[in-house]
């Protein structure tokens, strides 16, 4: 069975949030730190993952994606403090399972 990921990074400062979809979290994340693809992560330095969730399906995943990207910020800041109220990059234990 594949699973699907929508994740939320953001910077050292929580200034900016990134909203993305994959098949690979740990690669995705992986590749977001290392800055191996150009783009706005690269340019604002989100590299910290602090909320994810899973899907069966992928349009699920997709229909999910585009609803967080539409939060307001306060919405976004709510979901991550239910799941992550330190707000710890959750990286390290994606790499532990």
């Amino acid at each position: 069975m594949n699973y699907y990921f929508v994740y939320i990074l953001t910077n050292e400062k929580h200034s900016v949030f990134y909203t993305g979809i994959t098949s690979d979290l740990v690669k995705r994340i992986y590749e977001h730190k290392h800055k191996i693809i150009k783009g706005f992560t690269a340019k604002y330095n989100c590299t910290k993952l602090v909320w994810y969730r899973f899907h069966n399906n992928v349009n699920e995943a997709i229909a999910d994606e585009k609803r967080i990207k539409r939060w307001k910020r306060v919405y976004k800041i709510d979901e991550i403090n239910k799941m992550n109220p330190a707000w710890n990059d959750l990286y390290p234990s994606l790499l532990e399972k």
